[in-house]
């Protein structure tokens, strides 16, 4: 027991257990009106910066299941709504949006990629089938990280047009 806070050292803070409370309220929601309403409910939180957190992680979980689903668009633009100027949820946001576009083969900004954070240009790099997204990851990815996977996917993907099959 730590006689200062009267805490032992198996409790955690409060920010932790309400970090995993507004995970799963916002887990547990579903359709765009209610998720974007627990959106900002979470975002209301007295500590912003765990609120914030909370909620980008909960858009990595919900945009990587609905980045195939033709409801991704407006779930995004529910969310945005509720998340507001929050910079790095809405940048996170933003991201989903680009690797969306470019994973279904819709308009994409080739210098929208390349300015986009090291978490998207990996995600990028580990994920899409664009040739000319990974080509361009390749070349010019902020990370060597980004730039060798784009260039190991490449070559895995001419590796069987080389053998003839």
């Amino acid at each position: 027991m730590n006689q200062d806070t009267g805490t032992t050292g198996a409790t955690a803070p409060p920010e932790h257990w309400r970090y995993a409370r507004h995970l799963e309220s916002l887990a547990a929601v579903s359709g765009e009106p209610a998720e974007a309403e627990a959106v900002a409910a979470v975002l209301r939180d007295p500590d912003p910066v765990m609120a914030e957190s909370a909620v980008v992680t909960h858009l990595d979980r919900r945009a990587a299941r609905l980045l195939a689903d033709e409801a991704f668009h407006a779930w995004a633009k529910a969310v945005g709504g509720a998340i507001g100027g929050r910079t790095f949820a809405a940048r996170r946001l933003r991201e989903w949006i680009l690797l969306k576009a470019v994973t279904r083969g819709e308009t994409w900004s080739p210098t929208e990629l390349l300015a986009a954070s090291d978490w998207c240009q990996r995600t990028a790099a580990q994920s899409l089938h664009d040739e000319e997204a990974l080509r361009l990851l390749a070349a010019g990815g902020r990370t060597r990280r980004v730039r060798n996977t784009a260039a190991q996917r490449l070559l895995r993907r001419a590796a069987p047009e080389r053998l003839g099959g």
